[in-house]
């Protein structure tokens, strides 16, 4: 495997971009257009590890303009410096921000108690209008496998919907009460049509949010691992025993992390399978941490 043949241009890539959207994605989307006028707010959830490919393209042409918060999942496995950039552009650009630590709960009463901040004036005007306060409606968007289920499991206090870490656990819209103030609707999983950012599938699909199936693993595991070479060396020596990629023969690296990794067939070859999937799997197990694959 070569330099060459594991890293397509970018021209090459966008005349044969990825066409990966099923079904239940265009679905939600329409559920989401139709059910938007009940809502209130909008929680719009990305990955911290990559700040930008994470973030729905043209999502905002189905929320009409509802108020809403941008929660940023996975802060515990992000590289913090890089990612605060991304997250200092969104506050410029007047997104409300909140960074949470899903493990230890960190941050995510805030979500709340900014909810309550944001539609304050919705409780002036009903009240102005003679009408009792009725409870927020949220809705919660994101990626597949951004960790939405995780996050409302632990807005609620207890399990409330189906947490798995892969793509497409969630399948349809259903409504949760969070408190005793909000109803939450949640909905599967949403990306684009058309993938046609090299970078960005490579990005996602590296993170678990695009399904194995769509890019070759061996392409996902080049793309980790010119990341951890390019911007996390450290990492790169401490997992897999490795000073450096040899970006002109990927094969002599997949050999290294065979031998060390134990991904050996018969008479000691190495099973380049195993390992691709080893590499991509250290990522989905969150056996790296401090990772940012994108760039400001």
């Amino acid at each position: 495997m070569k330099k060459n043949d594991s890293n397509k241009s970018e021209k090459s890539f966008s005349s044969s971009s990825i066409n990966w959207y099923p079904g239940h994605m265009a679905k939600t989307k329409r559920l989401i257009s139709e059910n938007i006028d009940l809502i209130d707010i909008v929680y719009e959830v990305i990955d911290a590890r990559i700040p930008y490919s994470s973030k729905i393209k043209d999502i905002d042409n189905l929320l009409k303009n509802k108020p809403k918060i941008l929660i940023v999942t996975k802060m515990d496995l992000c590289d913090e410096v890089e990612t605060n950039k991304f997250l200092e552009k969104y506050k410029s650009e007047g997104y409300t921000v909140i960074p949470v630590d899903l493990v230890s709960g960190k941050n995510v009463s805030e979500i709340i108690n900014k909810t309550k901040e944001i539609l304050k004036p919705l409780d002036e005007k009903r009240i102005a209008k003679g009408l009792k306060k009725r409870n927020y409606r949220a809705l919660i968007v994101g990626i597949p496998n951004v960790g939405k289920s995780t996050l409302i499991n632990r807005l609620v206090g207890k399990k409330a919907t189906q947490v798995g870490n892969k793509p497409g656990v969630t399948k349809n819209l259903s409504w949760v009460r969070i408190n005793n103030d909000i109803d939450l609707l949640d909905s599967p999983g949403i990306l684009w049509p058309k993938l046609d950012n090299e970078e960005v599938a490579l990005n996602l699909a590296s993170m678990s949010a695009i399904k194995e199936e769509i890019l070759s693993l061996g392409e996902i595991s080049v793309h980790i691992l010119n990341k951890l070479n390019d911007h996390y060396g450290s990492k790169l020596k401490e997992r897999y025993g490795l000073d450096s990629v040899n970006k002109d023969d990927y094969l002599e690296t997949f050999e290294v992390i065979g031998k060390k990794r134990g991904c050996l067939l018969k008479g000691g070859i190495v099973d380049y399978d195993k390992v691709y999937t080893v590499i991509v799997r250290d990522i989905k197990d969150a056996n790296i941490k401090g990772i940012t694959f994108d760039r400001f």
